[in-house]
């Protein structure tokens, strides 16, 4: 089970993606990412927080690569264990992969979900050594990092050793908050 650190930049994304590339890292992928939320119809948000609601979502995600080219379109079920300070313990997530964003979309309405939001980024993932740094532009929101952890037999196998190897590179970043959520984040908007 992987797990992974998000935090906001403190520079611009050309200021940020410049500072990498003079440290040597290199664009291996380039997506653009459109996810819809859809929660149960019959959900009583008044009497729920932000991340309960979110714990009951369904993704609908179509996401457009550029490096290699392709669209792929999936459901996605992710499940996460946050601690009381709202560390992120572990996640994980369930795809289905589906040929068409709109039968996607019947098919949740059809099984009694409704649409909750809509959040939509450009990313860019650059990588060095075992590292990946992945650049998150959210529209209309915060821009973003993520660094995933990778398997057990790497040196990165752990959230500390990330965050180790983030403060080793000296990058832009806010440090006060590993765990940002960006889903938390755009559902207070609209809530």
């Amino acid at each position: 089970m992987s797990n992974e650190i998000t935090v906001k930049l403190n520079c611009s994304i050309k200021e940020f993606c410049d500072l990498l590339e003079n440290k040597k890292f290199a664009v291996v992928q380039k997506f653009t990412l459109n996810d819809t939320f859809f929660i149960p119809k019959d959900l009583d948000l008044n009497n729920m927080s932000h991340r309960e609601i979110l714990s009951k979502a369904v993704i609908l995600r179509d996401i457009k690569e550029f490096m290699p080219e392709q669209n792929i379109i999936k459901l996605t079920f992710k499940s996460k264990q946050i601690d009381e300070r709202g560390n992120i313990l572990s996640q994980s997530k369930v795809d289905c992969e589906i040929l068409d964003v709109e039968k996607g979309r019947t098919f949740i309405e059809a099984i009694g979900y409704k649409k909750l939001m809509n959040i939509k980024e450009n990313d860019t993932v650059y990588e060095k050594d075992d590292l990946q740094i992945e650049i998150k532009d959210i529209e209309n929101g915060d821009n973003l990092i993520e660094v995933e952890t990778v398997d057990d037999n790497n040196e990165l196998n752990s959230i500390d050793k990330i965050k180790q190897k983030i403060r080793e590179l000296n990058i832009p970043i806010d440090t006060n908050d590993y765990f940002i959520k960006k889903a938390e984040i755009e559902l207070a908007k609209i809530l």
